[in-house]
């Protein structure tokens, strides 16, 4: 089962309030970005958003361009549904990070939970090029993964964890680590998640 198909069925068979990843307040991504449009950020791309109420959160601010990326159409229908005619308002993109093409232009990129997915070395890369390509210099990046004391697989899948540095090591040179956070997710089933949020200043490369 590819990637695409284990991710529609997890959509399909469980309420979004159950999946291990719910949030009924997305805090510590919403508090991270919106500190970037208090600062600027006109526009923000969440990448695997897939049914979270960030989106929610961020028209309820005024954000005045969001968009959605996520490879389940069915994440994706439920956030849609839940917004009604807010989701209008939304730009909806389904499909694999790694292998889409011209996201557009955005100021602030927001991961919660896609990159540790990435056992391929090439898809990690491709993923760092497409946001490089979607936020210019001045831009953000907001990065949430397992910690290295997190748990090893997820939603049946295998992961990868990092610390901040690692991150950063693995985002290269166009993205400069500014800060990082320690966050513990609790599950809908109780289960404590250790994570860790970096956040990176989008830089030019050196000629």
């Amino acid at each position: 089962m590819g990637p695409r198909d284990h991710w529609q069925r997890i959509y399909t068979t469980r309420a979004p309030t159950q999946v291990g990843w719910y949030e009924p307040d997305p805090a510590t991504s919403r508090r991270l970005v919106l500190d970037a449009v208090a600062a600027g950020a006109e526009s923000v791309i969440d990448v695997g958003g897939g049914a979270s109420l960030l989106v929610d959160h961020l028209l309820d601010h005024g954000v005045e361009r969001v968009a959605v990326v996520d490879i389940s159409e069915a994440g994706v229908d439920t956030a849609r549904q839940r917004l009604g005619r807010r989701a209008s308002r939304v730009e909806w993109i389904v499909g694999d990070v790694t292998t889409l093409e011209h996201l557009g232009r955005f100021d602030v990129w927001h991961d919660r939970a896609v990159f540790h997915f990435l056992l391929d070395r090439d898809a990690r890369r491709r993923y760092v090029r497409s946001s490089e390509q979607t936020v210019g210099p001045g831009g953000r990046a907001i990065m949430a993964t397992f910690a290295p004391e997190g748990p090893e697989r997820c939603s049946g899948l295998p992961v990868l964890r990092y610390d901040a540095d690692e991150l950063a090591r693995e985002c290269g040179s166009g993205w400069r680590l500014t800060g990082s956070e320690p966050q513990v997710h609790t599950t809908p089933a109780g289960v404590e998640q250790r994570f860790v949020y970096a956040t990176f200043a989008r830089v030019p490369h050196p000629d």
